[in-house]
């Protein structure tokens, strides 16, 4: 009697097990997405806005949509500050998460020491407007996708412009373009690719390097206003670009002549120097404001219900709809996975990639996401990780941005080869073989 009790039982508690175990796997039904940030230091004006746009917009996918196809989307921040070591500890902490899809960096010195981690785990890594140039070889790099743009597509463009404003690139022969940069590999990026054009144009490079986290740069303004380049070049990111304008101010170098990178041209940029900073400009890969619909659907859906992560009046700044984008990107990546892997499932990390790989973002499909206006189209392959390579120019007028270029797209004559060798040597160095095309379908 006793042993039929304790069969009973036995029964009664694997039961109660698996009823247990079915409504966990049910409860698990969820698409993770880990947040690296800096809401602290020096860095903070600027990743605060990136990172709450891309808080809110999965907050609005599950409060408009109710997730992807059924599928419900976590999240869960963790602060780097902007420092590697930090950045590594969050990966290592958050890579093993039931369902997580990718990492978005969100530090180019982070994603150099990713890049290795990410094909042994199986989890890619988007680096929208920065990360490795080289990467947008997708045969190379299986797991980076530096969308919309890199460092040499930025630096490239930049070049286009002053040769345009001129009245011609062989009217740059002569010049003097100073690079002011962050001593980082993020700051070092573009000076590969601006070599290359001075080389083809005859223009003189200088180069400045700013020891991070920039406040200090007297001596390098200094530099500017001895050697009195045409052009200075700002390769900045948070206090390092406002503690530039004003140098530039107080030194007397006309800010005109200054363009700084997509993270050089931003609401908190400019805004400590107001007036001070008026006509220098800057990249724009996207738009601003509360106009597009998806900035509308976000403060109907997610600030008007009192859930927005940060203040109201910051939705549809620069950085903020960047962080927008960079997490429609992130979705629709897990979208298009499931088209391929399943309708309703979680994607693992490697059918995310696949996702990222198979992107095609056209007019109609950003016009139908609400991004319409916002940005360009994106399509990727196996060949191409970057997808696009357009962006624009715009200038402070002292209040606010204002574009003042036509659409630029990077110059593929000079950058493919370029990629392509430095995809070749990283591959020797690493002792690495392209993928091949059985590999590019997987």
């Amino acid at each position: 009697m006793k042993l039929s009790k304790l069969v009973i039982a036995a029964a009664v508690v694997a039961a109660g097990a698996s009823s247990v175990a079915t409504s966990a796997l049910a409860q698990a039904k969820e698409q993770f997405f880990p947040l690296l940030s800096y809401r602290t230091g020096p860095y903070a004006p600027n990743g605060v806005p990136w990172a709450n746009g891309k808080q809110d917009y999965i907050k609005m996918i599950n409060a408009r949509d109710g997730g992807i196809n059924g599928v419900k989307l976590t999240f869960e921040e963790c602060e780097t500050g902007y420092a590697t070591d930090r950045g590594v500890e969050c990966y290592e902490r958050l890579k093993s998460r039931p369902g997580v899809s990718l990492f978005d960096p969100q530090a180019t010195g982070i994603t150099f020491a990713l890049t290795e981690k990410a094909p042994v785990d199986k989890i890619p890594l988007m680096t929208l407007g920065y990360g490795l140039s080289v990467a947008q070889d997708g045969q190379a790099f299986k797991w980076n996708f530096p969308f919309m743009g890199s460092y040499w597509t930025g630096a490239d463009i930049l070049i286009q412009h002053i040769g345009k404003a001129n009245g011609g690139l062989d009217k740059l022969k002569g010049k003097k373009i100073a690079l002011v940069y962050h001593d980082s590999p993020f700051g070092k990026e573009p000076i590969p690719l601006l070599q290359e054009r001075a080389k083809m144009h005859g223009f003189e490079l200088q180069m400045l390097p700013v020891t991070a986290p920039g406040v200090e740069q007297k001596a390098t303004w200094l530099q500017v206003r001895q050697s009195r380049p045409d052009y200075v070049l700002l390769w900045g990111w948070g206090v390092m670009n406002s503690t530039a304008l004003k140098e530039a101010q107080a030194t007397g170098y006309p800010r005109d002549k200054m363009y700084g990178v997509w993270w050089a041209g931003a609401e908190p940029d400019v805004r400590d120097v107001g007036e001070g900073a008026k006509g220098y400009n800057a990249l724009a890969l996207n738009t601003s404001g509360q106009q597009p619909k998806v900035i509308q659907d976000i403060l109907k859906n997610v600030h008007d219900k009192g859930q927005g992560t940060g203040p109201k009046d910051e939705v549809g700044s620069v950085l903020y709809t960047r962080g927008v984008i960079i997490q429609m990107l992130a979705v629709e990546s897990v979208r298009r996975a499931q088209e391929r892997f399943g309708k309703g499932k979680v994607m693992t990390g490697e059918q995310v990639r696949w996702g990222m790989e198979n992107l095609a973002l056209d007019q109609k499909k950003l016009d139908a996401l609400g991004f319409g206006g916002v940005m360009r189209p994106l399509s990727t392959s196996c060949a191409d990780h970057m997808g696009s390579t357009w962006a624009r120019v715009h200038t402070w007028d002292g209040s606010k941005w204002n574009f003042s270029s036509d659409w630029y797209q990077a110059d593929e004559q000079i950058l493919k080869p370029m990629v392509k060798a430095g995809a070749d040597k990283y591959l020797a160095d690493k002792k690495m073989t392209r993928r091949d095309a059985a590999d590019c379908q997987s």
